[in-house]
C-alpha cells in the first residue's frame, strides 16, 4: 500500500526561485526542480557514481546534468535519455495553502542501463611468469619522414635490451602513437568522482590510455620511464599521462585499495637544458604517491647543460656512449633485482 505520509518541503512560492536544489527528506537526497511553472523531484543520486544530481544543472530539454560525469536524468519522468534504458526514482508532490509537500515513497524505481564491465575493474593479481619490465616514452619525437632521434628514448631501448637478455619480458609504450584525452580533472569536483578504472576511459572505449593502464597496474613488474627535458621539466606528454594517474592513487582515498602492488620504477632523463635532478625528484614523489618503490640509484641522467644549444652534438654523444648506454642497462639490473625480491622470484 502506498505510504500517505508526506512532508513539507517549504512555500511554493519560495521553492520556485531555483530551477533546481538539493533537498534531503528522511535521510535521502533529491533533486528538487522547478521549470517552466513544473516542479518535479526524482532521487538526488545519480546511478553512475552516487554523484549529487540536485547540485548539478537543468539542461535546455529538461534533464538534469550530474555534476560529476554529466550523466543525465529527466527532471520530471526520472528516465535517462531514449536510447539509454535507465532511470532514477522520482517522487510524487503537493500544494496545499502555499506549501509544497512530497511523499518520500517513490513512485518509480531505479533502472540500471545493462553495460559490459571494463576489464581495468578486475582484481589486481599478479599472473605466473617471468618478471616483466615496461618502458614509457614521453617523448614526441617523431620517426615518420625525416625520422627524428630521441635520446632519451634511445637509452630507454638500452635499458629494455638489457632487461631482455637477462630473462626478462619487456614491452615499450610510446606515449606520442597513443591517442587519449587529458585529464578532466573530476577530482577537483570531489574525491569520490575521480573513479577507477578512470571515467573518461570508462565513457570512452577508443581512449588509448587504457593500454598505459593494463600495462602499468596489471603486467609489469618493473615501469622505466623516459623522458627528455623540456623548458626544466618533463615533458608535456608525461604530464598528460601523469594527470591521468590521479585514478590510480585517488583509490588509496576512496577505496581504502592500493592498486600498486610489489612494483618498482625508475627514470631516464635527458635534455639539452640542465635540471636532470629537479625532474628526477618530482617524478620519484609522484611515481612514490602511486605505491611504487625505487632501487638504489633511481635514475640515469644526461645534460650538457644550459649553454650547449647545439643540439646536433648532444645527440651525437648519445649516440656514442658507451657510459649512457651501459648506465641506462645497470639501472635495469637494479630496478630487477629489487623487483625479484618483492615478488619473491628466486
Amino acid at each position: 500500500m502506498k505510504n500517505e505520509k508526506w512532508f513539507k518541503v517549504g512555500k511554493t512560492s519560495e521553492l520556485a526561485k531555483s530551477e533546481l536544489q538539493e533537498v534531503e527528506v528522511e535521510g535521502h537526497k533529491l533533486a528538487f526542480s522547478y521549470r517552466q511553472g513544473k516542479f518535479g523531484v526524482i532521487s538526488g543520486e545519480c546511478l553512475h557514481a552516487h554523484g549529487p544530481l540536485g547540485k548539478g544543472t537543468v539542461n535546455a530539454e529538461g534533464y538534469v546534468v550530474c555534476p560529476w560525469h554529466a550523466w543525465m536524468f529527466h527532471h520530471q519522468t526520472g528516465k535517462a535519455r531514449p536510447e539509454i534504458p535507465a532511470a532514477v526514482p522520482r517522487y510524487d508532490l503537493k500544494e496545499e495553502g502555499g506549501y509544497l509537500y512530497i511523499n518520500p515513497e517513490p513512485v518509480t524505481e531505479a533502472k540500471h542501463a545493462p553495460h559490459p564491465q571494463s576489464p581495468l575493474g578486475r582484481e589486481n593479481v599478479r599472473q605466473s611468469g617471468p618478471l616483466r619490465v615496461l618502458g614509457i616514452s614521453a617523448t614526441n619525437m617523431n620517426h615518420d619522414a625525416p625520422p627524428r632521434f630521441s635520446t632519451s628514448e634511445e637509452l630507454l631501448s638500452a635499458a629494455l635490451d638489457q632487461a631482455k637478455r637477462s630473462g626478462a619480458e619487456t614491452q615499450m609504450i610510446k606515449l606520442r602513437d597513443l591517442k587519449f584525452k587529458a585529464c578532466e580533472g573530476y577530482y577537483s569536483i570531489d574525491e569520490k568522482a575521480c573513479l577507477w578504472p578512470c571515467s573518461i576511459t570508462q565513457a570512452d572505449p577508443s581512449d588509448e590510455l587504457a593500454k598505459v593502464y593494463e600495462a602499468l597496474v596489471f603486467w609489469a613488474d618493473v615501469v622505466l620511464i623516459a623522458t627528455p627535458i623540456r623548458w626544466g621539466n618533463a615533458s608535456s606528454l608525461y604530464y598528460k599521462m601523469a594527470e591521468r594517474f590521479n585514478c590510480i592513487e585517488n583509490q588509496t582515498l576512496v577505496a581504502d585499495k592500493t592498486l600498486i602492488q610489489n612494483k618498482v620504477a625508475a627514470f631516464i632523463i635527458t635534455g639539452g637544458q640542465d635540471n636532470v635532478q629537479a625532474v628526477a625528484g618530482s617524478m620519484m614523489m609522484f611515481f612514490g604517491e602511486l605505491g611504487f618503490s625505487f632501487p638504489q640509484f633511481p635514475f640515469v641522467g644526461h645534460s650538457r647543460g644550459w649553454a650547449s644549444e647545439d643540439m646536433e652534438n648532444n645527440r651525437n654523444y648519445v649516440k656514442g656512449s658507451e657510459d649512457l648506454h651501459e648506465q641506462a642497462g645497470a639501472l635495469a639490473e637494479r630496478s630487477l633485482a629489487l623487483a625479484k625480491q618483492m615478488v619473491g622470484k628466486k
